[in-house]
């Protein structure tokens, strides 16, 4: 035992001498590239002095690196997350300066330019010798990744006890749709995805020294598709699958006459409206209430540990821990400057492909430019780090139960199209993330389960203004007898990663948006237009009511008429003072709810689409008018009603088919033959997972068993429950 523990030390003395070598031997090379940059004396120096100088001024740096750059970091949690990573590239050189300042007889010297040049270079060089050298001895990997779960679990007082009994991490590739999922499964752009569905990517059937194909490897998962809600976007899907209920979210953005705000799901104010509407419905806490983690999500699922969640970005002072997670990814000066220059990569990236985009005149295409790249950057990079870092923390401490959101697919396709080259380079990367998380699952204290999951896909086609020439918007004032602008205001978009990323920059989660933010509009009788994907709901805000089809008729005699006849439009769905609800399609087509069916004016929209519709219908702040557009069901395509080539929000084609992935081990999600069917019974299948693979759980709540529900200033404060030395539940 003794001589193992000298083996160890040594092993781990060795790895530390090879970093400072490394270091050193780089920063004598940047001395020797860099004018500005010296290691020797005005008269000049022995190699062996200023080998010397280099070996005293890299020692010093890391040991700054390793002591200081966590106290700094920390100091500055409440910068907002992309103000950090500029911040870090300043903080990195300074510490470089005074490690500089430390050599003896002021050998070392540097302009501040210069200075964060070399400490950036150093850092990278130091994390990859380190990283290279842990990967080759896996022991040692193992045992710095049982070091930092022993830190987490002193640092939040948990025993890291679990019975032997497996986590499970719930991870949603954020619009991936099954389609999308099995091209780039048999495309060979996801080669671990590939493996766990027991599938050899192209490319791999080379044959076998017997002459032999070589045979796929044994399936782990099983690849089942479900079908979303009318309203197919992550803010109706997440909150029901997190929550259990989505009951009242007729869109991603929709205008409630009773309260006269405009709802929009990936607001922090909006977003956390829903979730205590969900938690009141359901009166339960969430998906994640025991023991759970969520991250990169718009709701927080019931979970105690938070980061990048919206529905908390609203809270003030130490209510709001999402921005937590940011300390656990920067506090590592290597992890920081990595990210920011992916981001900046990332951001070339993008201005790369949209310019060759437009050059090749690719159609269908929106404008990408302004504030996008940075966006996407973002998405991709920022929030993707975080997250992946966050989960990996998350199996180290042994949590139970973890989801995440990553937005990256979701934010270029919308973009970049589905089915493009941009798309299919981010699945690629996705995989490799999903790859990661898995590696580090083995080194975890228990078992973890990996459930791959998708909350909506995507549908391509034309915008609907790039088609016809106007907006909805337009062509509803047209239809009002209202002036139409020459000039069409284009329709934001409603990417999730889009208020993220504006929260992050503008320090929202320092500054935190009110509970009532949500835009009011004056009640005047111009109609109110908001768009989601290629789902639109007009409402009429000097009405109280849900007019009557008969209302809008006698007030705007041409309206539904001509939207009902535009080519561009699918179907509507509005009430009748004489039938109920009816369905208006072209030509003059009008069909009760109560008596709609999968053919008719939905025949194209595909199974399930009178069912989705008569539910809607039934919301309380159901539009007066509810606009699909149409669906062309050989080219897949749908025109969305907002600046978007690829899109989700309503009925037609890949968007309403998104995918589960699941461990053999757990049992299957739905028998066969059978169709697993909205956000609500993907939350009972993924809570049956939790209880195969922990027990039965107790909600969070008093010892009884009851639900604590959320309650509390302004909006609601979340009870968090810790675990006695006695093995009770208590409140604090």
């Amino acid at each position: 035992m003794l001589k193992g523990r000298w083996r160890t030390t040594g092993s781990a003395l060795l790895r530390v001498i090879t970093v400072w070598a490394v270091s050193t031997l780089t920063m004598l090379l940047l001395a020797g590239v860099l004018p500005d940059f010296h290691l020797q004396s005005e008269d000049g120096d022995s190699v062996t002095r200023t080998a010397l100088t280099a070996a005293w001024g890299a020692g010093a740096f890391g040991l700054l690196s390793a002591l200081v750059w966590p106290v700094l970091v920390r100091a500055l949690l409440l910068v907002p997350a992309l103000v950090l990573g500029l911040l870090v590239f300043f903080l990195n050189g300074s510490l470089l300066l005074i490690a500089l300042r430390l050599i003896p007889d002021g050998r070392g010297a540097a302009d501040p330019q210069t200075a964060v040049v070399v400490a950036a270079v150093m850092s990278a060089v130091a994390s990859a010798t380190s990283t290279a050298l842990a990967v080759g001895d896996d022991g040692a990997y193992r045992r710095r990744l049982s070091r930092l779960a022993v830190r987490r679990r002193r640092r939040t007082g948990e025993d890291g006890r679990h019975g032997g009994l497996p986590g499970t991490v719930f991870l949603q590739l954020d619009g991936v749709g099954h389609r999308v999922l099995l091209d780039a499964v048999a495309d060979g752009l996801m080669p671990r995805l590939a493996s766990w569905l027991g599938e050899k990517p192209a490319g791999t059937n080379r044959p076998a020294r017997s002459g032999d194909p070589e045979p796929a490897p044994p399936p782990t998962h099983r690849l089942t598709p479900w079908r979303t809600d009318w309203s197919s976007q992550t803010g109706a899907s997440q909150l029901g699958i997190l929550h259990g209920s989505n009951h009242d979210v007729p869109a991603f953005r929709w205008y409630e006459k009773d309260t006269g705000r405009i709802i929009v799901s990936n607001r922090p104010a909006s977003a956390a409206r829903l979730q205590r509407r969900a938690i009141e419905r359901t009166g339960d806490g969430g998906l994640l209430t025991f023991d759970g983690a969520s991250r990169g999500n718009l709701f927080s699922g019931g979970a105690d540990q938070l980061a990048l969640v919206l529905s908390i970005a609203a809270r003030r002072g130490r209510a709001n821990r999402s921005r937590a997670g940011y300390f656990a990814y920067f506090s590592d000066p290597a992890n920081a400057v990595r990210t920011v220059v992916s981001f900046v990569a990332e951001v070339g990236r993008e201005i790369g492909q949209s310019t060759r985009a437009r050059l090749r005149g690719d159609r269908p295409r929106v404008g990408r430019g302004g504030l996008y790249p940075f966006i996407r950057a973002f998405a991709t990079v920022v929030e993707r780090d975080v997250v992946v870092t966050a989960v990996i923390g998350d199996m180290l401490a042994g949590r139970t139960a973890v989801y995440a959101d990553l937005v990256a697919y979701d934010e270029v396709a919308h973009h970049s199209g589905p089915h493009s080259r941009d798309a299919a380079q981010v699945l690629a990367r996705l995989d490799r993330s999903v790859g990661l998380i898995a590696k580090a699952a083995r080194h975890a204290p228990r078992g973890y389960r990996i459930v791959l999951l998708s909350d909506h896909g995507q549908s391509p086609g034309e915008t609907f203004e790039a088609a016809y020439g106007l907006t909805l918007k337009d062509l509803v004032r047209a239809g009002c007898g209202l002036p139409v602008p020459r000039r069409a205001q284009r329709t934001k978009s409603g990417a999730e990663a889009r208020d993220a990323a504006r929260h992050a920059v503008l320090g929202a989660l320092h500054r935190p948006e009110p509970e009532g933010a949500e835009e009011e509009p004056a009640r005047s009788s111009d109609p109110v237009v908001l768009a989601s994907g290629n789902l639109a709901l007009i409402s009429f805000p000097d009405v109280p009511e849900r007019m009557s089809r008969e209302h809008i008729d006698r007030r705007h005699p041409a309206l539904l008429r001509t939207l009902a006849n535009h080519p561009g439009i699918g179907f509507l769905l509005v009430r009748s003072e004489e039938h109920g609800s009816v369905v208006l399609g072209p030509a003059g087509v009008e069909i009760p709810v109560g008596e709609l069916t999968d053919d008719g004016p939905l025949a194209a929209m595909g199974p399930g689409a009178a069912d989705a519709v008569r539910r809607t219908d039934g919301f309380p702040h159901v539009a007066d008018i509810m606009v699909n557009s149409m669906y062309d069901p050989e080219t897949g395509r749908v025109h969305a009603f907002e600046e978007q080539i690829g899109s989700h929000g309503g009925l037609g084609g890949e968007q309403s088919r998104p995918f589960l992935m699941s461990p053999l081990t757990l049992s299957a999600p739905v028998p066969d033959g059978a169709e697993l069917v909205g956000a609500e019974q993907v939350h009972g299948v993924l809570r049956r997972w939790l209880r195969e693979g922990s027990g039965p759980q107790v909600p969070m709540g008093s010892p009884d068993g009851r639900p604590v529900r959320e309650a509390g200033r302004g909006s609601h404060t979340r009870a968090t429950v810790a675990r006695t030395a006695e093995g009770e539940w208590d409140t604090a």
